[in-house]
């Protein structure tokens, strides 16, 4: 039996249940009896433990059970008869002053919310653009030279380089020894022997590279280094040290020319430039439509979330937060972390819970008014999409069809895009095309 409903707050409400205790021990009574069917004890025979010892192992247990399916369906009664859309878990308190016989329990819970969308129409969305032109086709060929670079001992008769006269240039590897002292102490990871890195590519602080350029093999220099306030290495921030280094070894970078064996390392079979260029052309063009439509989609949630008015239930956002820091946790351990004794505190996953959550009450509303589900169809064209990049793109089909899970997540995709193109449609955009390296989100270098 339930009480009616009482209103705590925006979202929040409560229901109190009661029943009396005579149905908890008849129904506990009734699974002991079935309990003690296959009960075990010392010196005595599978099915003839007295009544006592079975109440005694597993009356606690089955009580626990009983309380819990019948609050638990009592609520869930209440909930229906009362057309409440529990939003998370309920929590079950019992209450001390209950009348004679009885048990009683509140029930207190938040509801989902209403969810108001703003006019859409009057809404400003700016989407961009970008292409992929020969620059950007010229950028990521000298990547891929960059990726295939061989090393040659520099100064060698033949070699790149002038005699034994060649010297540490930018774009060299280089190993070296050093030591680095501070007062006068060696301090620990500051030597190495035989380390090897090339100069130029910012792998080490600014004045080492700069001390190294210019030495010829078997030369060394000693100079000042001021480690940065923000080191990684807290015990020498904000120090200045000495440090020597000698140059043991040098090396220029011999990069691959632009010919039909470099376009058949690409996997151009006849080593067609021109089909070499098409090809990344096409790859370039797809990771720039999928970073335009990132881009574009985010531009189209934040709108969303500014025009939409809604409570957020707690109690949704605590479990997304708790979601939200487990992700975290196994990515970290994936990538070969320890993670057992590192704190995720709540707090640093409240904030994009909160959003998530609110956009999923969002969508949900403008999926459920507007019949934006995603079709079979729809959902079978985005997953061909994603086989295009695979050698066989049955198996890629075969991959997502073979589980549910895999399935609902390109479900999600496509309703997401769906709403994507419902706000388009009716909002006021404008486009905005940007450069190709500011849309990747870093320069690539030539």
């Amino acid at each position: 039996m339930a009480t009616a409903v009482e209103t705590l707050g925006k979202l929040e409400r409560r229901i109190t249940i009661s029943f009396p205790l005579s149905d908890v021990r008849s129904e506990v009574e009734k699974r002991l009896k079935v309990q003690a069917k296959s009960a075990r004890a010392p010196g005595f025979r599978p099915g003839k433990v007295p009544m006592k010892m079975v109440a005694a192992q597993y009356g606690y247990q089955i009580e626990t059970e009983v309380l819990n399916d019948k609050v638990g369906r009592a609520f869930n009664d209440a909930a229906n008869e009362n057309n409440l859309r529990v939003a998370g878990f309920p929590k079950i308190e019992p209450k001390q002053d209950a009348p004679e016989g009885q048990l009683t329990f509140d029930a207190t819970f938040e509801v989902y919310p209403e969810v108001e969308i703003g006019d859409l129409s009057a809404v400003e969305i700016e989407t961009v653009k970008s292409n992929v032109t020969d620059v950007e086709i010229d950028k990521t060929i000298d990547i891929l030279r960059k990726q295939r670079v061989h090393f040659h001992t520099k100064g060698e008769a033949g070699e790149h380089g002038d005699g034994g006269e060649a010297v540490a240039a930018n774009g060299d590897r280089v190993t070296v020894d050093f030591v680095g002292k501070i007062d006068d102490v060696e301090f620990p990871g500051g030597k190495a022997d035989d380390y090897t890195f090339v100069l130029g590519e910012g792998r080490m602080l600014p004045e080492f590279e700069a001390a190294t350029v210019g030495l010829k093999v078997g030369e060394w220099k000693t100079f000042p280094l001021a480690f940065p306030e923000d080191y990684h290495g807290k015990d020498v921030a904000g120090k200045t040290a000495e440090f020597t280094i000698t140059l043991k070894k040098l090396e220029w970078a011999h990069l691959p020319e632009v010919d039909a064996e470099f376009a058949k390392s690409l996997g151009v079979a006849d080593g067609d430039l021109a089909k070499m260029r098409e090809d990344i052309k096409v790859n370039l063009e797809r990771e720039v439509a999928g970073r335009v439509k990132a881009r574009n989609k985010e531009a189209v949630m934040d709108a969303l979330v500014k025009t939409a008015t809604l409570e957020v239930p707690q109690a949704l956002i605590a479990q997304d937060t708790e979601r939200l820091a487990e992700m975290t946790r196994q990515d970290m351990a994936q990538r070969g972390m320890n993670v057992k004794d590192v704190p995720f505190p709540p707090e640093l996953f409240k904030d994009k819970a909160e959003r998530r959550v609110r956009l999923g009450l969002i969508l949900s509303k403008l999926v459920g008014d507007n019949n934006l589900q995603a079709t079979p169809e729809q959902v079978k064209a985005q997953i061909e999409d994603f086989a295009q990049s695979y050698e066989d793109p049955r198996e890629v089909l075969k991959y997502y069809y073979s589980d549910r899970r895999r399935l609902a997540e390109v479900e999600a995709l496509v309703l997401e895009e769906n709403v994507v193109t419902y706000v388009l449609g009716l909002s006021k955009t404008s486009t905005k095309e940007i450069p190709f390296d500011e849309l990747m989100g870093s320069a690539q270098q030539g």
